[in-house]
């Protein structure tokens, strides 16, 4: 738990950002307090996601997106390349580009809503870059260019309560294929981390947002911080609600090492995406980095 207050001037702004640091290096996630984000926004948040998920099951796909001002298609629901039980993901999710809801006129909740959180934390995201950035000995503006909110993500989860688990999780083990994630998940928890071999749970925190470490942040840092394998545990008795912000480059963008004696080759970000979706495609599951080793 870090609390980014101490981002204020002198020794305690020093001790912070080496803090992010070292939780980016050693764990690949930590967790913040005092984040700029208000607890009000994050609550509202949650309720319109509720009400959103309590919708018919024919409002929320392709027809209905257009309902709620999103794009056709940002539904998603299942694991549609599962080909065993353990593969299937127990969750629905809307998978909203900030570039679409950026451009809406649309004056409902759900909408001012969700273009308050994402603006909030789309700021935090760029803040925490600059400061891994700035850690490596980089200018603390690299990823303003590359990352803007035209090309970034939220996501809005719903995990239904499972009557079979443990035998499906509520989202499969693995890593996330961009820079950064930043996510705010209810009082039900079920998220758990990949450290030394085993499983750890991030405990819930009303007042705290989640930040991991993501694959591109990983080969551009040349392994300093760590991109960590993660999953959601079903719980058989209640649904959990969750939203996460995912800190992308554009798909144009190359991914290129910091450092001279580079662990992985150059790649762009769509070349990165195609591969992932092709192996999934293929053998179920994503390899990710493991593809680009030099």
């Amino acid at each position: 738990m870090i609390d980014l207050g101490q981002l204020v001037t002198g020794l305690e702004e020093e001790k912070c950002k080496m803090e992010i640091a070292k939780a980016s290096q050693e764990w690949g996630i930590f967790q913040v307090i005092n984040h700029g984000v208000s607890l009000d926004v994050l609550e509202k948040m949650r309720c319109e996601q509720v009400r959103l998920f309590r919708r018919p099951f024919h409002e929320k796909t392709k027809q209905g997106n257009q309902k709620f001002n999103f794009l056709a298609g940002s539904y998603q629901w299942g694991t549609p390349s599962a080909t065993c039980l353990r593969q299937l993901s127990w969750s629905e999710a809307f998978h909203v580009p900030l570039a679409g809801i950026s451009t809406t006129g649309d004056i409902s909740t759900l909408s001012i809503t969700t273009k308050q959180l994402a603006t909030k934390i789309s700021n935090l995201a760029q803040k925490v870059a600059a400061i891994l950035a700035e850690q490596l000995g980089y200018k603390p503006d690299s990823f303003e260019r590359d990352c803007s909110t035209t090309s970034c993500y939220l996501r809005l989860n719903r995990y239904p309560a499972c009557p079979i688990s443990p035998e499906v999780f509520g989202l499969m083990p693995h890593t996330d294929s961009d820079f950064l994630t930043i996510l705010h998940q209810d009082q039900i928890g079920g998220l758990q981390l990949v450290k030394d071999g085993r499983w750890i749970s991030v405990k819930p925190n009303p007042e705290a947002l989640i930040i991991n470490i993501r694959d591109l942040f990983q080969a551009w840092s040349n392994n300093t911080y760590k991109s960590v394998e993660h999953r959601v545990v079903a719980n058989k008795n209640a649904e959990r609600f969750s939203t996460a912000y995912f800190f992308c480059p554009s798909y144009e963008t190359m991914i290129q090492s910091c450092f001279e004696n580079s662990v992985y080759r150059e790649f762009s970000f769509r070349e990165f995406r195609e591969q992932v979706q092709e192996d999934v495609k293929i053998h179920g599951y994503k390899i990710g980095l493991p593809r680009f080793i030099i």
